[in-house]
């Protein structure tokens, strides 16, 4: 048995979620690429993956292995780089989440280009909204927008460049309900939420004096910027929204931006990483690529 290989085929078939989609990555037939596996189980003396006709998925044991198998590659590509002390161009897998909105503006079109300079690359790009973790559910790179980086002895969190926020409200809200003076009259009125729960929310804003938080409510919630900025348009509320997401909204008289004399403290696009890849060639290069493509703002 060639462990490498059958381990190589074990990855593929949890990432691609099937041996035929697996034997497609590798260019084997499906035969083939069920053997390796099976001669990997045999080998272990375990069941690594639970079969079915309609998708296979990896067992307990199966799913622990796996991230101990991605390790091992990771580091081995790490070696082979090392001795050959050259940046050579990166082969396998790279397996990238990040946000709906921001993904379809920019890093969709970003990892594209990425994509289109490395073509050894097999490159897999999920975007969603929810949290995610990056190590139980097997990303290389995870890109999210948020007040902070994760922390943790597994995770490394590299910075590429802060997200300017716009309080912001359509001029039918305006009409109905006033323009708010202050950040103290934000209580007054309905706050459009980012999130699952509509129970409530603090904005931090900034000023003369400093930052100001403000505790604000509301009647409408989602966990998309893209919504949020529709439910404003509709006249629902104010929202507090990246810059991105509602310049073109702005531009067009659809929104109005409020209290630009308070600023909302910004938040950080980062890079969030499993802490042994760090190492690996092909994290390294897209971080680097995100930093100079990003790292002078975007919009």
């Amino acid at each position: 048995m060639d462990r490498l290989e059958s381990l190589q085929a074990f990855i593929q078939v949890v990432e691609a979620g099937g041996f035929a989609a697996a034997a497609r990555r590798m260019a084997r037939s499906r035969s083939a690429v069920n053997k390796l596996v099976v001669a990997l189980e045999q080998h272990l003396g375990v069941q690594l993956l639970y079969r079915s006709t309609r998708r296979v998925v990896p067992t307990e044991t199966g799913r622990a292995f796996y991230e101990q198998c991605r390790e091992i590659l990771a580091d081995l590509e790490a070696a082979e780089l090392a001795a050959s002390r050259s940046r050579q161009e990166p082969r396998g897998s790279l397996k990238i989440n990040g946000p709906m909105s921001f993904g379809t503006l920019h890093l969709g079109p970003a990892v594209a280009e990425f994509a289109a300079l490395y073509p050894s690359l097999r490159v897999q790009v999920v975007l969603e909204d929810r949290f995610v973790d990056p190590i139980a559910e097997g990303y290389d790179v995870t890109v999210r927008i948020a007040e902070r980086g994760w922390t943790g002895k597994s995770l490394a969190t590299v910075a590429i460049a802060p997200v300017e926020l716009v309080l912001c409200a359509a001029p039918s809200y305006l009409e109905r309900h006033g323009i708010p003076e202050g950040p103290m009259e934000l209580p007054e009125h309905n706050a459009l939420h980012y999130g699952y729960a509509n129970t409530g929310s603090q904005w931090v804003l900034g000023g003369p004096s400093g930052e100001q938080p403000v505790a604000v409510a509301g009647n409408f919630c989602a966990n998309n910027g893209d919504v949020l900025r529709s439910a404003a348009i509709a006249g629902l509320g104010i929202a507090l929204l990246p810059r991105f997401l509602v310049a073109e909204a702005i531009a067009q008289g659809q929104l109005c931006p409020l209290l630009e004399a308070w600023p909302p403290r910004p938040l950080m696009l980062t890079a969030v990483y499993p802490a042994n890849r760090h190492l690996s060639a092909k994290v390294r290069l897209f971080v680097d690529f995100l930093r100079d493509r990003f790292g002078q703002g975007f919009g």
